[in-house]
């Protein structure tokens, strides 16, 4: 297909690349008439500019601007019968795929949440009731049907789905080699509130005589076997109020981490504290390099904390490549519109990275039992539609587990039915 323009823009190229190039579709551009009107193929104007029986999307002004604008108006539209978004009273889907890919509304957080995290509920897909479809994807389709029935097949034909269970180990055990003050601590705390319980498994487990109710490791080496794509990020973060895994340096400790990098992708899960420091961020990509005896190109934040563009700017410069951060913590599905991974574009400097990539997840097990409340058989309703939206529009089914919730320790009892049931829907 090839798109005439008054101009060529690289917020323009972004968009087209990932409607087309990341869809395994071809596209040209153009902004000279003569060559325009003398193509024969399959062509649209995406300009104001009319070519006769030429057909024509009227662009709003958002992909060719080059600064970012924080009192930008946005509102719902509506392009032939589909809705979408309307920028400056002009309603156009092109745009509206680049607003929501790149994250727009988050460059200008007004209401962070406690952790300075923007949230579901400040997204315009949560209040147009799209935050749960792969809206992105819907335009796309919307797109071709009306514009070109022929892409539309080689869309249909192109789509898959991925399989991605990841593991973010936040505390690889609970009492298992928490030794010294800490253990004097979480003693002292279960003494004052009369955790009987917790004082007789922390004993068991530090004797040796049961197992730690957080040690799932061997279940996620089966996984790992099963799905080779599974990610497990690990945090190395020194302590601090919401840092709390053991030690960093403790031998046994590494050797887990050394031997669960062998079997699969192993990446960086970057403390709390990190966010605040490049020096503790330097630290701990060190720290894992130094155990795995390997580069790390991949990582996801703790707490998915996620501060635009200045998270993904200082993982790259760390030398990371692919980033897992791209959902929330407060509600499930496509916070970027899509399950598609897809390039990082800095809106402050109006510049595409595609090398670096984005890999949106669908659902966090916190998610449905901590933030939604919700029961385990509400949440395989809701594990239902987002595999349906998935194998309908495509994309990675990458979803985000702890290794104390698939053990099912404490609250997590009669969880993992969740997790099988999301492999079993996928299948």
């Amino acid at each position: 297909m090839l798109f005439y323009v008054d101009e060529i823009s690289v917020r323009l190229i972004y968009t087209l690349d990932f409607v087309f190039n990341e869809h395994g579709l071809a596209y040209q551009l153009t902004n000279d008439k003569h060559v325009f009107e003398s193509f024969e193929g399959t062509k649209i104007s995406y300009s104001d500019f009319e070519f006769g029986n030429t057909p024509c999307l009227n662009p709003a002004s958002l992909l060719f601007e080059e600064t970012f604008r924080e009192s930008i108006v946005v509102e719902k539209g509506s392009w032939h019968g589909v809705d979408c978004l309307k920028f400056d009273s002009v309603s156009d889907p092109l745009s509206s795929i680049f607003y929501v890919l790149t994250r727009y509304e988050e460059y200008h957080v007004k209401f962070p949440d406690e952790h300075g995290r923007f949230t579901s509920k400040e997204s315009i897909q949560s209040k147009l009731g799209w935050l749960h479809i792969q809206i992105v994807e819907h335009w796309i389709e919307a797109f071709f049907r009306i514009q070109s029935p022929k892409y539309l097949k080689q869309l249909e034909l192109g789509r898959s789905v991925q399989i991605i269970p990841s593991f973010d180990i936040d505390n690889t055990f609970a009492f298992k080699w928490k030794e010294g003050w800490r253990s004097w601590l979480s003693n002292g705390k279960d003494l004052v509130k009369n955790n009987k319980e917790r004082l007789k498994i922390r004993k068991l487990v530090q004797k040796g005589e049961l197992e730690d109710p957080f040690d799932a490791f061997e279940l996620i080496r089966s996984i790992y076997k099963n799905y080779p794509e599974t990610r497990v990020f690990w945090h190395l973060g020194n302590y601090a109020k919401y840092d709390t895994n053991i030690a960093w340096n403790d031998q046994r400790h590494q050797q887990l981490i050394l031997e669960m990098s062998s079997i699969g992708y192993l990446g960086l899960h970057p403390s709390y504290s990190s966010n605040y420091s490049d020096e503790k961020l330097n630290q701990e990509v060190v720290r894992i390099k130094t155990i795995t005896s390997k580069p790390i190109g991949e990582s996801r934040q703790h707490f998915l904390k996620l501060n635009l563009p200045k998270t993904y700017r200082r993982m790259m410069d760390q030398g990371f490549e692919k980033d897992f951060t791209m959902g929330y913590a407060d509600d499930y599905g496509f916070r970027a519109g899509t399950a598609h991974e897809h390039a990082f574009f800095d809106l402050l400097t109006n510049e595409a990275f595609p090398d670096y990539r984005i890999v949106p997840f669908a659902y966090m097990d916190g998610t449905l039992l901590e933030y939604k409340k919700l029961s385990i058989e509400k949440s395989l309703a809701v594990i239902d539609q987002l595999v349906a939206e998935v194998k309908r529009y495509g994309g990675i089914f990458c979803f985000i587990w702890h290794n104390e919730t698939i053990a099912e320790a404490g609250k997590w009892k009669g969880w993992k039915k969740v997790f099988d049931h999301t492999l079993e829907q996928l299948k």
